[in-house]
């Protein structure tokens, strides 16, 4: 159906699609645009269509069809200057449409595509003639498609049907085999269950008899490691002990015999500090002597009682390290971080050894220093300062429990000072003998030097 819209009888342009353009026709006028796109400069395309100049023609083709069809169909200079590019292509099939005589041998797409980019008169019937004539061959194809596709049906069906008869008969066959296979087999099964259950029941026995092996033989096995352990700690002891008297036979005299002499010659100091202190002349004591008197010159009770020291006097701790054979066994951390909790632990361990040195040089005393090793990854590189013994506890052993293996160590009658506000360490080395002070005395015998 042709309408007319504002033009005189024979306009093309004037002629208006009252249809939806074929799909066939629009792809080859969207071809036909993209092709004579690329000779237009930008200002002679639509504003719309300048993003794609650069695009290539089947890229442009593809993403700017609809904007390149609906600016032929609503810019009529656009499709004035299309028409000029496909004529300059496509001279014969123009000029055959100009003339009103399309070539019939031209592809009826092609024909329609190019009379709708022109528009000369009567195109819009070559653009219908062109929709159905490409409806029909699409429909033509698609029959004779059908048609082959069902023929290729009816030859596969032919073949399947020859073959399941063929397939069926051999599964008949097959049943039949099976079925005898399966009598057979179910005959095999109830003998095979019958011996199973025979062999459940002699399992169920083994397993008894089993379990009862097992329970002894753990019983065994634990009896027998008891013992290896047990001789195992008896081992130990002996070869401790036979290692302490090879170094004690090694070094000419036994523990026992150190102790004892230690021991000696504390008791001898004392004595020769005793009789030093009381200035006793060399006589011995007469009766009149042990009369409980006060002599001119002595002190009385109330003047001992008057010169008694606090317990936080650092002079406690200088008089217990003037006794003969004093042995001051130090509680190192403790003290560090009671002094001074703020400085790394090497540093705080150099400090505290750097004191104790010069405490041994004042007094004499035996000083040992403990710190807890347990925690430790590695050995402490350090070298003891002149006068004080430097001990590490073992791993699985606190520094608390060194120290009061030291004070076990003494022999009964030593005076030992324990520096140390931990109570625990405290009431430990007095149960033992010991005298405990708090580390504060002590740093305050380090600030007094």
């Amino acid at each position: 159906m042709v309408e007319t819209a504002g033009g005189g009888p024979g306009d093309g342009a004037a002629e208006v699609l009252d249809r939806p353009l074929p799909d066939g026709v629009r792809r080859r006028v969207v071809q036909i645009v993209s092709d004579g796109f690329g000779g237009l400069t930008v200002a002679e395309l639509p504003a719309q269509l300048r993003q794609y100049a650069r695009f290539a023609p089947n890229r442009r083709a593809k993403f700017a069809g609809n904007a390149m069809a609906a600016a032929l169909e609503t810019d009529p200079l656009f499709r004035q200057r299309i028409g000029e590019k496909l004529r300059e292509a496509q001279p014969e099939l123009t000029g055959a449409l100009d003339a009103g005589s399309p070539p019939p041998a031209a592809d009826p797409l092609d024909v329609a595509a190019a009379a709708y980019v022109l528009r000369p008169t009567g195109w819009v019937k070559l653009v219908t003639a062109a929709g159905e004539e490409a409806l029909r061959a699409d429909a033509e194809r698609a029959d004779e498609e059908s048609r082959a596709e069902l023929e290729r049906l009816r030859a596969e069906l032919a073949v399947a049907r020859e073959h399941t008869r063929a397939e069926t008969e051999r599964l008949r066959t097959e049943l039949e085999s099976a079925r005898k296979e399966a009598e057979s087999l179910h005959r095999k099964l109830r003998a095979a269950l019958s011996d199973v259950k025979r062999g459940e029941a002699a399992l169920r026995k083994t397993h008894a008899e089993m379990d009862t092996v097992r329970a002894e033989s753990h019983a065994q096995v634990s009896a027998a490691e008891s013992e290896a352990r047990r001789l195992k700690a008896r081992l130990g002891e002996t070869e401790a002990a036979l290692e302490a008297s090879r170094k004690a036979a090694r070094e000419g005299r036994s523990v026992e015999d150190m102790r004892v002499r230690l021991l000696l010659d504390t008791v001898l100091d004392a004595a020769q500090g005793l009789r030093r202190e009381l200035a006793l002349p060399p006589v011995s004591v007469r009766p009149a002597e042990t009369v409980d008197a006060v002599e001119p010159g002595r002190m009385t009770p109330k003047d001992i009682a008057a010169r008694a020291l606090s317990e936080d006097d650092p002079a406690i701790l200088d008089q217990l390290l003037a006794l003969p054979q004093a042995h001051l066994v130090v509680d190192g951390y403790n003290v560090t971080k009671t002094g001074y909790p703020q400085m790394p632990l090497e540093k705080q361990r150099l400090r505290l050894l750097g004191q104790l040195s010069q405490l041994a040089a004042q007094t004499g005393a035996e000083v040992t220093c403990v710190f807890d090793g347990a925690e430790l990854v590695a050995p402490v590189l350090l070298a003891p300062p002149r006068g004080v013994r430097v001990l590490f506890s073992k791993p699985g052993i606190t520094a608390d429990e060194l120290i009061r293996q030291l004070v076990r160590a003494e022999p009964p009658g030593r005076p030992v000072i324990v520096a140390s506000t931990d109570r625990e360490v405290a009431d430990g080395v007095a149960r033992a003998g010991a005298r405990p002070v708090a580390s504060a005395v002590l740093l305050k015998r380090f600030s007094r030097s």
